[in-house]
């Protein structure tokens, strides 16, 4: 059984940091390639930033100064550092796994982002 575990979401002010994290089961996690996405209220799921099993990072524009995504293949874990949070950074952020397919075969329940004063 897969299983996609986030956690590390919160309330955090303008300018504040999160990590977020996601631990991975049931999986061969080294040769997926992981990603964070987020949904907004009224807004599609977009790709927040992703790392492939050789640990190629690629960031959306609006995060790439900000947020670093980091794989542990040895404790089957994603992380998602995010520095200089705004406001229209609040989302539900769940994480992905895919291999061969654009999108994510597998996903996690997500967890809530909220930044604000």
């Amino acid at each position: 059984q897969v299983q996609l575990v986030e956690s590390g979401g919160g309330l955090v002010q303008p300018g504040g940091s999160l990590r977020l994290s996601c631990a991975a089961s049931g999986i061969s996690f080294n040769i997926y390639t992981m990603g964070w996405y987020r949904q907004a209220p009224g807004k599609q799921r977009e790709l927040v930033a992703q790392i492939t099993s050789g640990g190629s990072t690629d960031y959306q524009d609006s995060v790439k100064t900000r947020f670093t995504i980091s794989r542990d293949n040895a404790k089957n874990t994603v992380y998602l550092q995010m520095n200089s949070l705004k406001p229209e950074d609040t989302a539900v952020y769940y994480c992905g796994a895919r291999r061969l397919r654009p999108t994510p075969t597998y996903w996690g329940q997500g967890t809530q982002v909220t930044v604000s004063s």
